[in-house]
């Protein structure tokens, strides 16, 4: 059927059609740049960047932009607390972010444009809004007329009535309507400025992603996203800007991910459980945040716990095994049969399974980008090939190839399994390790005693061992291999 997407002006799943054929332009609004990230920041750019890697991994060719706000009140008023200028400001967390998400594993934007740069861009979208009476020059400052755009609150399904009765903006008398907004500055002592016809300042929030998707994307452009919490204002003001300066239709698809909460409660600094990117990386490994992130559709809420989190450590940590098992028996395999040449009908089943995987991964994330549909079915071929790992038959290395080939899509288009299994499982052991009793080098002693019983065939030695081991917090695997030990 191909790709469908839930497109938030519409309200509903559409066929997904790049205005050029094999292109998708893609805008995605960034952050500002004044403190460093959390757990909600964390969720928009792992969802945008499962969606970017998907389109390429479908073969479109996109230009992905990700702005940075790196003029801001907010910033400023950092400044001034720090007694810095905005632009150290600016560059501080600029560099935080990137540390953030390069540690996250995201891929690099085609273009990530700042603020900044483009204050020639937004003032001459801002003239053109002025030409075509779509706003007004008061003291300094530009504001749009929401009232002058028709389809004003179409994205957020509100009338001017509902918004006016709803508005929490400060009253400025110079406003025609409260609802209208501001375009233009103009400066204040001590605040970043910038010459205009109207008298130095600077831009507001909102032209500024309009200007910046315009330089690089053009009048029209596929994707437009975000957060649930920037469709009304900022997106819906953003229509407003570019549609009537350009006079042409804005963006053809837009998507907006759910807000994540933390403990069943709201994310707040009020509330004190703004959990960082950092923090979160202090305990768990970057492809677990994933994997959690990953585990629920991008547009539905979603909580995070410690049990969570513990659980998509489990997770991914059998995913990893069951790879490293996959690639002990293949290492030395070079040649392949196929179902029929001598398969058992339980082979069969499981090589089919491994074979209808890739349809079905791809048939969920056209359903939307649906991580969590297309995470269901790799847990039930992960039991499988575990299965022909513990108890190989005649043909488990074509069984495992096949099955190979799900953990590299899957891994491509979301971004795990980036490390070898023995360093990952590794790197988890020594996490769990903490707060265990055992050093790794008592529990490989006990493991090489029980192998040597099982020799011997004391198997109540080596249950003994075994005991004693799930006692203490460790879980054995025997395999074709050896035996393998983790921390529960």
């Amino acid at each position: 059927m191909g790709l469908r997407v839930y497109n938030t002006l519409t309200q509903r799943k559409e066929e997904f059609i790049p205005l050029k054929p094999g292109r998708v332009g893609m805008y995605v609004c960034g952050v500002t740049v004044y403190d460093v990230c959390h757990i909600g920041h964390a969720r928009n750019a792992v969802v945008f960047d499962v969606i970017y890697r998907y389109l390429k991994h479908t073969g479109y060719d996109v230009t992905y932009v990700r702005n940075f706000t790196d003029v801001d009140d907010k910033i400023i008023q950092r400044a001034q607390q720090e007694g810095v200028s905005a632009e150290e400001i600016a560059t501080r967390y600029i560099g935080d972010f990137n540390a953030d998400m390069d540690a996250l594993g995201l891929k690099r934007p085609t273009v990530e444009p700042k603020a900044t740069e483009h204050i020639a861009d937004m003032i001459q979208m801002i003239e053109r809004l002025l030409e075509g009476g779509h706003a007004y020059v008061m003291n300094g400052d530009v504001f749009y007329a929401v009232e002058t755009f028709s389809e004003y609150g179409t994205l957020s399904r509100r009338s001017l009535e509902e918004m006016r009765a709803g508005a929490r903006v400060e009253v400025d008398e110079r406003k025609r309507n409260p609802l209208d907004f501001a375009l233009w500055k103009t400066a204040k002592p001590g605040e970043p400025a910038w010459d205009s016809p109207w008298g130095k300042g600077r831009p507001g929030w909102h032209i500024e992603c309009s200007a910046m998707s315009q330089k690089y994307l053009g009048d029209t452009f596929d994707i437009h996203g975000g957060g649930k919490d920037l469709i009304f204002p900022h997106h819906e003001n953003e229509i407003a800007q570019s549609a009537a300066a350009m006079r042409t239709p804005f963006v053809r698809y837009w998507l907006h991910n759910g807000f994540i909460n933390i403990n069943r409660e709201k994310m707040s600094k009020s509330l004190g459980n703004i959990l960082t990117i950092k923090e979160i990386l202090n305990e768990y490994h970057p492809e677990v945040v994933r994997l959690f992130l990953l585990s629920r559709h991008y547009r539905s809420p979603m909580d995070y716990s410690q049990e969570e989190m513990e659980v998509a450590g489990r997770n991914l940590e059998r995913f990893y095994q069951t790879l490293a098992g996959i690639n002990a028996i293949l290492v030395s395999r070079k040649e392949w049969s196929y179902p029929g040449e001598g398969f058992s009908p339980e082979e069969v089943t499981v090589y089919r399974q491994a074979e209808d995987f890739l349809t079905n991964f791809q048939e969920a994330m056209d359903d939307d980008f649906n991580t969590a549909a297309a995470l269901a079915p790799f847990f039930d071929l992960v039991r499988s090939l575990n299965r022909f790992i513990q108890h190989p038959s005649p043909h488990t290395p074509e069984i495992l190839h096949k099955g190979k080939q799900a953990f590299v899509a899957i891994g491509e288009v979301l971004g795990i399994f980036e490390e070898p299994p023995e360093t990952f499982l590794e790197g988890e052991k020594r996490r769990r390790m903490k707060v265990l009793p055992l050093t790794p080098e008592t529990i490989d002693e006990l493991v090489r005693q029980r192998t040597e019983a099982r020799k011997q065939k004391n198997w109540a030695r080596a249950d003994a061992i075994r005991d004693q081991l799930a006692a203490q917090g460790i879980t054995l695997e025997d395999t074709v291999a050896g035996t393998t030990w983790r921390v529960r």
